[in-house]
């Protein structure tokens, strides 16, 4: 009886389970996003989650290259009927799974009919699989670049100091706000000399947020600029493996724990409900 009993208690947590799907993005290129998406998702594995990290980057998909693997193959394979969700997807370190958009993922706005719910009805066993979605998004507001990032329930905003950066990250944050209020955004500082300095780039991004939209963002941390992070980037490993106990990687860590512990609501149909909007954003824009 008490074997039955745990038996339909794990039914109902399967039934129940929603993976949290992240979405890091940024609004000019160069501020480290995609090296921040893959460190985040390690140290997410390193704390026993199922994660999966998916490379929605059309123009510069960089996951490869920070993780010094080469996915054979890509969600455009899926679309297309070529290979099944299952196929396409590789494993990284510690458990990570990635899945490489690549250039085909513009082809999901052209599935209709049976292939579009072929597609759909694959991502359900995703959705058992995984607590942590994490996607590298481009940069930007290029419509395919909201169209992952207004998707998501969660939304990471990665700037610099670079004043560039700061300005750029003030109008994505606005978009963002504007056209998803219910999504749950957060802010993290890259690149910043001393946490200092990275706590006055998020006052200053919220003073101006509170001022013309009258909302402000979650500051929820900073990575320094250190050599060890530079040197992991260049052997194109990440800075978690190859130096985990460097200030950075601590940062990452750190960041990692903040999000797991927060009580969020998941996705309404996790994965599933994810790329059916991204589906109807793209079909629409």
């Amino acid at each position: 009886m008490k074997d039955q009993a745990e038996g339909l208690r794990r039914l109902v947590r399967k039934q129940e389970h929603a993976s949290r799907i992240i979405a890091v993005t940024s609004g000019k290129g160069g501020v480290g996003k995609t090296n921040l998406a893959t460190n985040l998702a390690l140290a997410l594995c390193q704390m026993k989650h199922r994660v999966v990290l998916i490379d929605v980057d059309l123009g510069l998909a960089n996951v490869d290259i920070v993780l010094g693997i080469t996915p054979p193959f890509n969600l455009g394979h899926v679309f297309r009927g070529e290979k099944s969700l299952q196929e396409v997807i590789v494993d990284g370190p510690l458990g990570l799974k990635i899945l490489s958009g690549g250039s085909g993922i513009t082809d999901l706005a052209n599935l209709n009919g049976w292939r579009l719910e072929v597609f759909i009805k694959s991502l359900e066993q995703l959705n058992r699989e995984f607590d942590f979605v994490i996607l590298d998004t481009g940069a930007g507001i290029h419509r395919s670049v909201l169209s992952f990032v207004l998707a998501a329930t969660e939304v990471l905003v990665v700037t610099t100091p670079e004043p560039t950066a700061i300005t750029d990250a003030y109008g994505l944050l606005k978009i963002v706000h504007q056209q998803s209020p219910e999504a749950k955004v957060r802010l993290i500082v890259n690149m910043a000399k001393n946490p200092n300095e990275a706590e006055v780039v998020a006052d200053k991004l919220n003073s101006v947020l509170r001022e013309y939209v009258e909302w402000e963002v979650e500051y929820v941390g900073y990575i320094l600029q250190e050599s060890q992070l530079a040197k992991a980037v260049s052997d194109q490993q990440p800075v978690l493996l190859a130096f985990p106990s460097a200030m950075s990687s601590r940062s990452f860590k750190r960041i990692a724990g903040t999000l797991a512990g927060e009580a969020v609501q998941a996705a309404p149909n996790g994965i599933k409900g994810f790329f059916s909007k991204v589906h109807d954003f793209l079909k629409t824009q």
